[in-house]
């Protein structure tokens, strides 16, 4: 006689008190759902297609009251916490096995205060639904460059992006945050109030709480500006890098580059005969001075003949959607980031050789050009420690069959053992981090210790862990 097939949530869920679940469920405003509710694959499933976990219940959360309701019901019974915004972070740290996800989908409001310049999110928004409420007045805060993302994960970990070189990381616009602790408590952490947490949150990822509510400061920004994106054959790859590395020397802050080894996609943007053909490509925008028909872009933009030029002025919105379409729910994803102190040859030959060998055309191997506004900001004013770095190179393998699973995590993963080796290669980023199999304290340097004795304070029973995880200092109550 077979046994029927239990997943790690209905495990989970067994072990649990009836009572206790029925009276959590009771007492939520949003929707739990338990492993045999209609709605629960869907809930549990991420943008990351290899990521496949069960939670014992997913707490859909409709306000602050539900999150502390959830965070204590976690903690009472020992469950593993796991936090969903956008559910975008490529680790799946949205999700967990037998635990209990706390998921702000549906916190998602957004207001602007144009007297104050400010806009306020809740901690389930989306870049677009930020960028669709600030965009109607001209205005902007420094987000990322996928407009599906959540701004929670992105922000907390850093958030490079488009503006990242005029106007910092999105961690460095934040004027506050509103956080539930591992106590259950709703804290306010700002400049003026709980100063150690509001450190420690801008840098320290999901260690600290399930943050509900953010504020950013506004910047003039579009709502229309330059868009550059041009494509190139592979073997213009030697003078496109060449050119990058002078074109960052000098490049104006309101202006920004990103350049990427790929493979040509079968797109009708593209010539059919490059279809699959290895290829070079920058992607930037410009801003304010800097706009005026992309006269800043000229030097990359004559390297060589493009394969295709798909640049012009353009909608910020439109721009911050631009890559939407080419990161879709579903796919499989693993990428890994590294700083650089500068760019070398070395580092350009395997940008060029492995992406050659990449098993999958979908993967690309990026260098971002970062300081500048970043790098203005003390390294010490924020847990967020590698502000110094001038570029961080990015392997991003992306994928769409199982069964090649092994094939592209080995290669991402042999990319980056020889990036890393190079000397002019250190840390890590917090919001590309393969599956966190990396110590934390790669990303936070000097800043680690200091970030230990906040989480002690704050989650001394290490409840939130389903991250890249600060343990809290041991022996701690």
């Amino acid at each position: 006689m077979g046994t029927a097939y239990k997943s790690a949530g209905d495990e989970a869920l067994e072990e649990l008190p009836d009572d206790a679940v029925r009276s959590f469920r009771s007492g939520f405003h949003g929707d739990v759902l338990r492993p045999s509710d209609e709605g629960y694959d869907d809930a549990r499933a991420i943008w990351n297609g290899m990521i496949d976990k069960y939670p014992a219940l997913v707490a859909r959360c409709s306000g602050v009251v539900d999150v502390v309701t959830a965070v204590t019901f976690a903690r009472e019974h020992g469950l593993e916490l796991a936090v969903r915004s956008g559910g975008h972070n490529v680790a799946g740290t949205a999700v967990c096995d037998g635990g209990l996800v706390v998921d702000l989908s549906a916190m998602n409001g957004v207001r602007v205060d144009r007297d104050a310049g400010t806009v306020r999110a809740e901690g389930g928004a989306t870049l677009g639904d930020v960028d669709r409420e600030t965009q109607r007045l001209g205005l902007a805060t420094a987000l990322g460059a996928v407009s599906q993302t959540g701004i929670a994960g992105l922000t907390l970990n850093g958030g490079y992006g488009h503006l990242s070189r005029q106007y910092g990381l999105a961690l460095d616009n934040l004027g506050s945050v509103e956080i539930v602790t591992a106590d259950g408590q709703v804290r306010t952490a700002s400049a003026d109030r709980n100063e150690d947490l509001f450190w420690a949150v801008r840098g320290g990822g999901g260690n600290l709480g399930v943050v509900t509510g953010f504020e950013y400061v506004l910047h003039e920004v579009g709502p229309e500006v330059y868009a550059f994106f041009v494509w190139f054959h592979g073997d213009a790859a030697a003078a496109a890098m060449a050119a990058f590395e002078e074109w960052t020397e000098t490049a104006p802050r309101d202006a920004g580059v990103l350049a990427f080894t790929a493979h040509v996609p079968e797109l009708e943007e593209f010539p059919e005969e490059t279809w699959g053909e290895p290829a070079v490509a920058f992607l930037g925008s410009a801003r304010d001075d800097s706009a005026a028909d992309g006269e800043v872009f000229e030097s990359l933009r004559d390297v060589a003949t493009p394969i295709a030029d798909m640049s012009g002025p353009m909608a910020y919105a439109d721009l911050q959607s631009m890559l939407d379409e080419d990161y879709p729910d579903g796919l499989r994803y693993y990428w890994k980031s590294i700083f650089l102190e500068e760019l070398t040859d070395e580092v350009f030959d395997r940008m060029v050789r492995y992406n050659d060998s990449a098993p999958s055309a979908l993967s690309t191997i990026d260098c971002w050009h970062l300081g500048d506004a970043v790098a203005d900001v003390p390294q010490d004013a924020t847990a967020f420690w590698h502000r110094d770095k001038p570029y961080m190179l990015t392997v991003e393998a992306n994928w769409e069959d199982s069964d090649d699973d092994d094939a592209n995590v080995s290669w991402a993963r042999e990319v980056f053992a020889d990036v890393q080796a190079l000397p002019v290669a250190s840390g890590r980023y917090g919001n590309f981090p393969g599956l966190n199999e990396d110590p934390a304290k790669l990303l936070y340097g000097d800043n680690y210790d200091r970030l230990v004795e906040v989480k002690t304070k704050y989650d001394p029973e290490n409840l939130f862990r389903s991250n890249q995880n600060v343990a809290p200092r041991a022996g701690a109550k």
